[in-house]
């Protein structure tokens, strides 16, 4: 008993949970970790999915119905109060577990882990939870305290939503987050159309449909895509929807020198070099500050047939101004790191690690490289900035801040499609999560006037 309840779904997305409670591992990453070692079978691994990713992202909403049944225990264990939330999720939010096996496996689990006393503790609280109900959020008197623990998001990044967005559009955009995130690929459109290459999957009984954001992207509905013959030539590859308006609004021509300064893993950078031709010399320099970085943009361009015009070299960004001439470049593009809420669907527990103070500290990096690739860019040439997040701090005030002391600078409209005006700002792009169903994420272009 004890060896197959270890090999259980529940038992290992209870690990899971642990590993990325303790900051060992991005959900996503440890869920592919546990998935790749190939021991569960595709109907398990979308249900350890569900398990983790349902967990994590309701984590303060499921504290809040948890703490009055243990309130009075002694000492609850960490691990325990994991095993109690795991399960009131399966409770609440699944309907295909009937009951009595959520609370049998759980017993089971906790008898195993820990002893039968908290197998009895488990199971007394449970019962209690189905017996009496989940308490309100109701009961909250603080409004944004209630809707912090509703969407299960920190307070202060709750306020700050509020701040910039409103009350009923932060609303909006919590309750999104509890979707899962799409399938979306970029079409390499050198190589094929979107058009045929819906008519290549759907023979391979894949359903697939168009993006309405972007003309490279497709959404998949059906099907395992990573197995589809495009794929595997790499005529597809895997990008949300977002990141790919940004290679086209560098306007990139066949010919250009395009530096991509914060290029991993290289997504962006394949899509610039499907601009380029060797023959007329185009190329793009991409960076990153870890060498194994540079391994994966190395194999992203191998796979997409792009190699021959990418230059990956290991540089910190902010060191460009210090190793290429001043106007070395055509086109550049700052995708800087930042806190990543945009990515808040796809790695629920990131909003969770995130404090005030790291935006202060991220916005200073990303003035810092905006600052060290200036003096590279060619007069009449294109800086793009974008991220994946969704605060003014990182976006809009970083851009407001370059542009103060950069005159020689100036915000140019982007070539976008009539479906994104509404998320237009002051020349600036910011897309939330809620809006297309797809990351967040914030784009602006600069042209350099002289």
């Amino acid at each position: 008993m004890s060896y197959d309840i270890k090999k259980s779904v529940r038992y290992v997305a209870l690990q899971a949970l642990e590993r990325i409670q303790q900051g060992g591992a991005y959900s996503n990453l440890l869920l592919k970790e546990e998935i790749d070692k190939g021991e569960l079978s595709q109907q398990d691994s979308r249900l350890l999915t569900e398990l983790v990713y349902g967990t994590v992202s309701r984590q303060l909403l499921l504290e809040f119905y948890l703490q009055p049944f243990i309130s009075k225990a002694k000492k609850v264990n960490n691990w325990v109060k994991l095993l109690l939330e795991l399960s009131i999720y399966q409770l609440y939010y699944l309907d295909r577990v009937p009951d009595h096996a959520v609370l049998n496996e759980a017993v089971e689990i906790a008898k195993i882990r820990g002893n039968s006393g908290i197998g009895k503790f488990v199971n007394g609280v449970l019962r209690n939870i189905k017996r009496q109900g989940l308490p309100k959020t109701s009961t909250i008197k603080d409004p944004t305290e209630r809707l912090a623990i509703q969407m299960s998001m920190p307070k202060w990044l709750t306020k700050k939503l509020i701040e910039e967005l409103g009350t009923e559009q932060t609303k909006q955009l919590g309750d999104s987050l509890f979707s899962p995130s799409r399938v979306s690929l970029r079409v390499d459109t050198h190589r094929i159309s979107r058009k045929n290459a819906l008519a290549s999957l759907a023979e391979n009984g894949i359903e697939a449909v168009e993006s309405t954001i972007s003309e490279y992207g497709i959404i998949a509905e059906k099907g395992f895509i990573g197995k589809s013959d495009l794929f595997k030539k790499g005529f597809l590859t895997v990008q949300d929807e977002t990141s790919m308006l940004v290679a086209p609004m560098l306007q990139i021509e066949k010919h250009h020198q395009v530096l991509d300064a914060c290029a991993a893993p290289g997504g962006k950078t394949t899509h610039i070099a499907s601009f380029l031709s060797k023959q007329q010399k185009g190329e793009v320099t991409a960076l990153d500050v870890h060498e194994h970085k540079i391994q994966l943009i190395k194999e992203n361009a191998k796979r997409m047939e792009v190699d021959e015009v990418i230059r990956p070299e290991k540089l910190d960004a902010r060191k460009v101004n210090e190793t290429f001439d001043e106007a070395s470049f055509d086109r550049i593009l700052v995708d800087a790191p930042c806190s990543g809420l945009g990515l808040m669907r796809r790695k629920p527990d990131i909003k969770y690690g995130k404090k005030p103070a790291d935006l202060e500290k991220l916005a200073q990096v990303q003035l810092e490289i905006l600052e060290s690739v200036a003096s590279t860019l060619k007069p009449m040439g294109i800086l793009v900035y974008s991220t994946c997040t969704i605060l003014s701090e990182e976006n809009q005030q970083v851009v407001e801040q370059f542009l103060q002391k950069h005159s020689e600078f100036e915000l140019m409209d982007m070539p976008i499609s009539k479906s994104l005006a509404s998320s237009l700002h002051n020349k600036m792009l910011t897309i939330y999560p809620h809006q297309y169903n797809t990351d967040g994420f914030f784009i602006s272009c600069l042209r350099k006037k002289r």
